[in-house]
């Protein structure tokens, strides 16, 4: 069977921005081991935490959503309106910072249509001039990769010959920074990923946005390709409203979906993008899926020590690092970790090496569980 008869879904188009800046300047961060994680204060009443910021003060969801998809699209050298194109795009938090105001200031000025979950992707339908299929997933810290994977089935089951795909979150709130310190998951210090000494989760906004098209698309107006997205797994353990069921079954069958779906075996992944958001139960779960599903040699690491957290953003995030990571050649390290807690072949610094295939992963609250792994397609024809 060909690719266009498999309806092989492509990657033509990145935009990422982090704390770290754009996605050149956030990858080339990474390599660098700089993080933008620094003590900040964005609320009186809250004390100092460390946070990772885009600008000097928390961003709004429309307007970092604008900015995110108008680079996705020049970078697939689009042009709107693109009356056709599907559109999915995530948010875990949506407008929860203007809903706070909102509630606090009772300004009647504000539109309630405006701040509804799904800002994000009718901001981005409205770029895009899209009059096709426009989807709002929120799965907790797995939406981005739930997000990409509900516009490769549009794709695959010939719905769209395109699809603006990801997510973007603004989480940094009085609420969520009240929420998360109250569960005694916030870091005092820093983000420390599989670390011995790790202490909690650093937050972080940001968000990346694709543009998915069928092979067959993508070859006909000659565009560029950072690579092929050979399948993903979805799975929830409907075990807590927080913690990650102990035996992680449900988090091995999405890996398992994932792999089956691509037609991959574990031996096969070069590099593993890990969720890894430096909470002692997390790390200690998700080390123990990988070690128990793949080999010692697969490398791993996480970026969250670079980031920062950004909820339903990050594993979107993950997907354009791992894209990256294939286009380079080059594993990025795990920033923050300084001593392991955990038998893993532990990415310390950026190295060169072979990468065909990289798996994404990513878990979140009310066990969303998700996997996602993208390869070179130059490696495959």
């Amino acid at each position: 069977m060909t690719h266009d008869q498999k309806q092989t879904v492509v990657i033509t188009g990145i935009s990422c921005l982090t704390g770290g800046g754009n996605l050149t300047q956030s990858w080339q961060n990474l390599l660098q081991e700089k993080s933008n994680i620094s003590l900040q204060q964005p609320f009186f009443s809250f004390p100092p935490v460390p946070l990772s910021l885009i600008g000097e003060k928390p961003s709004s969801l429309a307007t970092l959503t604008t900015e995110i998809v108008n680079d996705a699209i020049a970078d697939a050298s689009l042009l709107p309106p693109l009356a056709n194109c599907g559109v999915v795009v995530g948010s875990s938090r949506g407008c929860q910072g203007q809903i706070e105001q909102w509630a606090q200031q009772k300004d009647q000025s504000v539109n309630w249509l405006d701040i509804l979950p799904n800002q994000a992707a009718v901001t981005a339908a409205k770029i895009v001039g899209s009059r096709g299929i426009v989807l709002s997933p929120m799965a907790a810290c797995s939406t981005g990769i739930c997000s990409i994977a509900q516009g490769y089935d549009l794709i695959q089951g010939r719905q769209c010959e395109q699809v603006i795909a990801g997510a973007v979150e603004t989480p940094i709130t009085p609420l969520t920074l009240a929420g998360f310190e109250k569960m005694g998951a916030m870091a005092k210090t820093g983000c420390y990923p599989f670390d011995q000494q790790r202490e909690g989760l650093v937050l972080g906004e940001g968000g990346a946005i694709f543009v998915l098209e069928s092979l067959k698309a993508a070859t006909a107006r000659n565009a560029f390709i950072y690579g092929e997205i050979l399948g993903y797994g979805l799975t929830c353990d409907a075990y807590h409203v927080s913690a990650p069921d102990p035996n992680f079954r449900c988090g091995r069958l999405a890996v398992k979906q994932c792999l089956k779906k691509s037609r991959l075996c574990a031996a096969d992944v070069n590099y593993i993008h890990a969720h890894s958001t430096s909470t002692k139960l997390n790390d200690e779960r998700e080390a123990q899926l990988i070690q128990s599903l793949f080999p010692f040699s697969v490398a791993v690491s996480s970026t969250k020590g670079v980031t920062g957290h950004t909820l339903g953003a990050s594993s979107a995030i993950g997907v354009a690092f791992a894209l990256m990571s294939l286009r380079e050649q080059i594993l990025p390290p795990c920033v923050g970790l300084k001593q392991s807690a955990f038998n893993l072949n532990l990415v310390r610094k950026a190295t060169s090496h072979q990468i065909n295939y990289a798996l994404v992963l990513s878990f979140g609250f009310g066990g969303q569980n998700s996997a996602m792994i993208v390869g070179r397609l130059d490696h495959k024809m």
